[in-house]
């Protein structure tokens, strides 16, 4: 005979009531919502629809239960982690020279972004066979991308120091944007375990080494640190990055909190040496008391749009990181 417990069956009804306007809601505007998506993907230079994730985890290139997909399946902390990599990037003399004079970031932004995209979400989300097609198409455009650099050093998109580089100011960055802006808390033993996860699409990049835990990073920045400066061409490309791309006013200004929010989660010494920062104690107090809480709004917002209010109501808040 099967019996009911009054507190787990008050408990489950409780949970239904509670949930039932938060389904209508999620019902009566998902029209508006499907539209707001276009919208937002179209403005960032991504058209086609999102494959879907491979789950096997004999097929897939990163665990499907991972840390790194947890980070990366957020398309708000994804775009200001990805607005700060691009600013902590423009701070290698040689990347620098790289994306400036073999890039078309100025005049074609969104298809440089659209391309970036889809390689952190294939080697994300995708199968190993189509992780390595991917990887093999960035060494294609890596073995031409190669010259001086205004300070007369040569310079090569395949070096493998550069390649470490460029992964770790993008895999910090999207962390510490998650860390601080992301639906969800992670924990330090988290935060290690996504470098450890992303590292092999480094190595297939053709990397000799790559930090694995966040201190490692960390150590990893205080090295490389002195090889860091604005140069003229980080200089150009900052203040066409500020500029932005949005043409509709509502973009300009949606854009313009981003990147404010790109810009707090940057370490303090790259805000100097970009011009970005003011004196430490207005720094801390317009981050704290309009930069972040305004960053997290619109990016509530924009995950409701793209994700679906009810699934992101009910994730716990982010961690506040210092």
């Amino acid at each position: 005979m099967t019996t009911f417990d009054p507190v787990q069956r008050a408990a489950a009804f409780g949970g239904a009531m509670a949930s039932a306007p938060l389904r209508l809601v999620d019902d009566l505007t998902a029209p508006a919502r499907i539209g707001l998506t276009k919208d937002v993907r179209r403005a960032i230079g991504i058209t086609a629809a999102p494959a879907p994730p491979t789950m096997n985890p004999e097929e897939a290139f990163l665990a499907p239960d991972g840390v790194a997909r947890l980070v990366h399946a957020d398309l708000p902390t994804m775009l200001i982690g990805g607005l700060s990599a691009l600013l902590l990037q423009m701070l290698h003399p040689l990347a620098m020279a790289g994306v400036a004079e073999h890039s078309s970031y100025q005049s074609d932004p969104l298809g440089r972004l659209r391309r970036t995209a889809d390689f952190v979400g294939t080697t994300t989300f995708g199968t190993v066979t189509e992780a390595h097609k991917a990887i093999a198409q960035v060494h294609r455009v890596h073995r031409r991308v190669k010259g001086v650099s205004p300070d007369g050093r040569a310079y090569s998109a395949a070096d493998p120091e550069l390649v470490t580089f460029i992964h770790v100011a993008e895999m910090s960055s999207f962390l510490e944007s998650a860390r601080r802006f992301g639906p969800r808390p992670l924990s330090p033993s988290q935060c290690d375990q996504y470098y450890e996860e992303v590292a092999p699409v480094a190595m297939a990049l053709g990397a000799a080494w790559v930090p694995r835990s966040a201190a490692e990073t960390e150590s990893y920045f205080a090295r490389i640190r002195p090889e860091l400066y604005a140069g003229p061409q980080a200089r150009q490309a900052r203040d066409w990055l500020r500029r932005g791309v949005a043409k509709r006013p509502e973009e300009r200004a949606v854009y313009s909190v981003l990147l404010a929010g790109s810009i707090s989660i940057l370490p303090r010494w790259a805000r100097r040496e970009l011009g970005l920062s003011a004196p430490v104690s207005l720094d801390l107090l317009v981050d704290t008391v309009s930069v972040i809480p305004l960053t997290r709004v619109i990016s509530a917002g924009l995950r409701w749009v793209t994700a679906g209010g009810q699934r992101t109501m009910d994730m716990p808040p982010s961690t506040p990181t210092t």
